[in-house]
C-alpha cells in the first residue's frame, strides 16, 4: 500500500479533531458573547474543555471590552493549524497569508453556521411546543434570540405565525454568498 492511501483517512483524522475542538472553542466564545446562562451544564462542559490553551492565552491576549480575544486568536491558531496539516498531508503548497485568510474564512462560515442552526432549531422546537428544560434548549434560545429580536420589530406575528426567523436566516445565506468567494479568490490571488 502506498502512502497515498492513507492520506484521505489522515486528513478525515485531523481535520474532525480539529473541527470538533475548534467547534468546542467557538460555542463557548458565541454564549459567552450572548450572554448564556454560565451555569448551564454545556456552558460548564466547554469552559472545562477549553479552559487550558485560554488560561494561557489570556495572560499575553487580553479581552477588549466584552470581546474574548483570547478565543479568537485560539480559533484563528486552530484553523491555520488544521488548514497547514490539511495542505500538507495532501501535498498542497501555500502560503502563510493565504493560510491566514482561509482560517478566516472558515470560521466565518462556520459562525454564519452556527447561527442558521440555532435559528432553524429554535423554529422546530416552538413548533414542537417544548419548554426549555433541557440545557441544550436555552443554549439555541440564547444563540437564536439576538438574531430574531431585531427580525420581530420588522415582521411581528401575523395570524399567529412568527416570519421573524426569515429575515436573519436570509441575511445569514446572503453574507455566506458575498463574503466567502472574494476571500476564496483571495487565497488564490496570495497563493500564485
Amino acid at each position: 500500500m502506498s502512502a497515498a492511501y492513507f492520506t484521505g483517512p489522515a486528513v478525515f483524522l485531523a481535520d474532525t479533531l480539529f473541527s470538533l475542538y475548534t467547534f468546542a472553542v467557538l460555542l463557548r466564545f458565541l454564549l459567552q458573547w450572548v450572554g448564556a446562562d454560565y451555569y448551564n451544564p454545556v456552558c460548564q462542559f466547554l469552559v472545562k474543555v477549553t479552559h487550558p490553551p485560554l488560561r494561557l492565552l489570556r495572560r499575553v491576549v487580553p479581552p477588549i471590552g466584552r470581546v474574548d480575544t483570547a478565543s479568537l486568536v485560539l480559533l484563528t491558531g486552530l484553523e491555520m493549524a488544521n488548514g497547514y496539516l490539511r495542505f500538507l498531508l495532501q501535498g498542497a503548497s501555500i502560503t502563510l497569508a493565504s493560510l491566514a485568510v482561509w482560517a478566516v474564512m472558515q470560521l466565518i462560515e462556520l459562525v454564519l453556521n452556527v447561527f442558521f442552526f440555532a435559528i432553524m432549531a429554535h423554529v422546530v422546537l416552538g413548533w414542537l411546543g417544548t419548554r426549555p428544560r433541557h440545557p441544550g434548549i436555552s443554549l439555541i434560545n440564547s444563540l437564536a434570540e439576538p438574531l430574531l429580536a431585531p427580525a420581530r420589530r420588522w415582521l411581528p406575528v401575523v395570524g399567529g405565525f412568527d416570519f421573524s426567523p426569515m429575515v436573519p436566516l436570509i441575511l445569514i445565506e446572503l453574507a455566506k454568498m458575498m463574503i466567502l468567494p472574494p476571500l476564496h479568490q483571495w487565497i488564490n490571488w496570495l497563493n500564485l
